[in-house]
């Protein structure tokens, strides 16, 4: 029995070495085989240089690097593409997702017969007011929008074979993980735990990079947005009938006067509510322009894996 062990890396060349040695004292104990599957997502320093030198000298390791960034949700796809374990652990390689919690999965997988073991941020860790301010209204715009409730989800997981093949049978460019595995079902366990300090350096998250993962998220499993275009047209349209019949009123009992500010306000408000209307069609349009498209999700530059196994380049999707 094969476990491996998916991560998505950028720049983590300063604290790479530490996050391996600590995920392969965990599975130490493990009774069965394991490998780490270790996907460069276009790093700029000297991570790549460690991954091919881990893969020569080590048996477990198998590094894939990617032509160029192409985000953490498609590096991830790569290596689970590529992941050859009868069960997977997706998880960071900054140590926030601490490695103590892999035996609690695999026993829970092995033992208890869950196909899914989800870790669950108890605590959230050195983060800001304000950042948790928006994970929060995020959060609930996503349960409200589309129902699925990912209030404390995370991208640390154990998957099942079975679950694995499923992931991979939904082809979307636009990936989002963890509502894409909470989509699929299945039974499943959530494991709590409080998140670590990074290992070191910064996350490459930025705002931007958050917003669109939000926006990703909700428009990938909620079409309400457009819906609510059309509601809040029916309102516009029901109003305007009222002051319409007002006007018109005013006119036969010859008050009517001219109304610069009720104009100005109702162009302004209408021209608000065009504008944000077309951006989110055009978001939902965005998506099918991209699938349509059907350019791989991601290019594979270089695969180095361990001597006895062979080493490759290639280019796939």
């Amino acid at each position: 029995m094969k476990l491996s062990v998916v991560i998505p890396l950028l720049n983590e060349e300063a604290h790479l070495e530490r996050t391996l040695e600590a995920i392969r004292r965990e599975l130490a104990a493990f009774e069965g085989d394991y490998e780490l599957v270790l996907i460069d997502d276009g790093s700029s320093d000297g991570t790549w240089k460690l991954l091919q030198a881990s893969a020569n000298e080590a048996g477990d390791v198998r590094a894939i690097r990617l032509s160029r960034r192409f985000g953490k949700e498609l590096a991830m796809c790569a290596g689970l593409e590529r992941a050859r374990g009868d069960a997977v652990i997706v998880m960071d390689g900054d140590l926030q997702h601490p490695p103590r919690l892999i035996p609690e999965m695999v026993r829970c997988w092995e033992e208890e017969g869950f196909d899914i073991v989800e870790g669950v941020k108890r605590r959230r860790g050195e983060e800001s007011a304000s950042y948790r301010t928006q994970a929060g209204v995020y959060h609930f715009l996503l349960r409200a929008l589309s129902g699925i409730d990912l209030r404390g989800a995370s991208d640390f997981k154990l998957m099942d074979r079975k679950v694995l093949e499923a992931w991979n049978r939904m082809p979307e460019r636009s990936v989002f993980f963890r509502g894409m595995s909470a989509w699929l079902g299945f039974k499943r366990k959530r494991l709590p735990f409080d998140v670590e300090p990074r290992a070191g350096g910064k996350t490459a998250w930025s705002a931007l990079g958050l917003i669109r993962l939000a926006i990703n998220g909700i428009t990938s499993f909620s079409s309400l947005p457009v819906h609510i275009i059309t509601m809040m047209g029916a309102v516009f349209l029901c109003f305007a009938l009222v002051l319409g019949v007002d006007s018109l009123m005013q006119w036969f009992r010859g008050e009517a006067v001219t109304g610069f500010t009720t104009v100005n306000l109702l162009l302004l408000i209408i021209g608000s509510m065009l504008m944000i209307g077309l951006g989110i069609i055009g978001e939902y349009i965005s998506k099918i322009y991209d699938e349509v498209k059907g350019r791989p999700r991601y290019v594979i530059s270089e695969i180095a894996e361990p001597r006895n196994a062979g080493a490759e380049s290639a280019s796939r999707s």
